[in-house]
């Protein structure tokens, strides 16, 4: 029973894909006579025996190895398979997928800005997608001593890099510092490029990489929102006019539309009732046949005087 245990043949496959891997190495086990590779959309398969590279096969499909593999690998094209022998060789699958990846600077990136000595502290986030473009060299430098090699392994190298990179090209492109997102794109450009030529000395491609927002000190932030705030009102007399309406339409009391519209209210109030008094004590008063004038009002009870030479109320006189 033991003489033959070994003859059973091998499923060579990857067969828990993942997108979040880049590669996952079938290893450590002997292929046997009449074993067949299976490769999957979105995987290359890469033959690797005594830790050369010995044959790519990209076609996904299922394949006899003695028959349709063995014949095509550089220095195996002769291998025969024994009787409780088998061929120990390595398969590398490789994820072929371009993955997307969320990033964010970890610590606010100190960006020089006029008139501020440490530099103006700014938070940044987007997103970059990754490849593996030359299958030599990452086998060489990643694959060749791993058993696999994840994506999250890649955003911790671009994350490494973004600070320095963030300040040259913010430093170059960014024109506007309290208004990055202008440029994101020039400055996102500029970036994508220096990390590709880094990641390409490990066999990996940048080919997109994308600012999603700059975010700023809160303070900045909010003297930011006060300037656009008033550039859109104009003035406090538009302001006040806005703030009533918000607060007419909600039908709300409280918060800032609310008071400030209490007091446009309240001033306005007031105007019109200063306006009443200077009209009341300016109305022409009759003049009387003896050269004096009667008051519009009885000056003891406040009854209105309608002309009379005595208060129709108290009887006082008048003139």
């Amino acid at each position: 029973m033991g003489l033959f245990s070994g003859q059973f043949a091998n499923v060579v496959e990857w067969q828990e894909f993942r997108d979040d891997m880049l590669f996952w190495k079938w290893s450590n086990k002997e292929i046997k006579k009449g074993s067949r590779l299976i490769i999957r959309p979105g995987q290359d398969a890469v033959f690797l025996y005594n830790g050369k590279v010995e044959g790519l096969f990209r076609d996904d499909g299922s394949y006899d190895i003695e028959s349709q593999i063995i014949p095509f690998l550089s220095t195996l094209k002769g291998f025969k398979f024994g009787f409780n022998s088998g061929l120990r060789a390595e398969v590398l699958f490789i994820n072929t997928k371009e993955v997307l990846v969320k990033w964010g600077t970890k610590n606010p990136v100190l960006i020089p800005a006029p008139g501020l000595p440490g530099g103006m502290p700014i938070r940044s986030f987007g997103t970059f997608s990754c490849k593996v473009a030359d299958y030599d060299v990452f086998i060489e430098r990643i694959a060749g001593i791993r058993q696999q090699y994840m994506v999250e392994e890649v955003k911790e190298r671009i994350t490494s890099m973004l600070d320095q990179l963030l300040m040259k090209w913010i430093s170059r492109e960014g024109k506007d510092m309290f208004n990055l997102q202008v440029n994101a794109d020039q400055i996102g450009r500029g970036i994508q490029e220096d990390l590709d030529m880094e990641m390409l000395k490990i066999g990996i491609s940048i080919t997109s990489f994308a600012i999603s927002s700059f975010n700023y000190p809160e303070e900045v932030q909010k003297m930011a929102e006060k300037a656009a705030a008033q550039s859109m009102i104009g003035d406090v007399g538009r302001f006040q006019q806005v703030a009533m309406g918000e607060s007419m339409a909600s039908g709300r009391g409280g918060g800032t539309a609310s008071d400030m519209a209490g007091i446009a209210m309240g001033l306005s109030m007031g105007q019109q009732m200063a306006a009443q008094m200077q009209q009341n004590q300016s109305a022409p008063s009759r003049q009387t046949a003896g050269g004096g004038t009667a008051p519009n009002f009885c000056p003891d009870c406040g009854t209105k005087t309608n002309g009379a030479n005595f208060c129709p109320n108290c009887g006082k006189k008048l003139v």
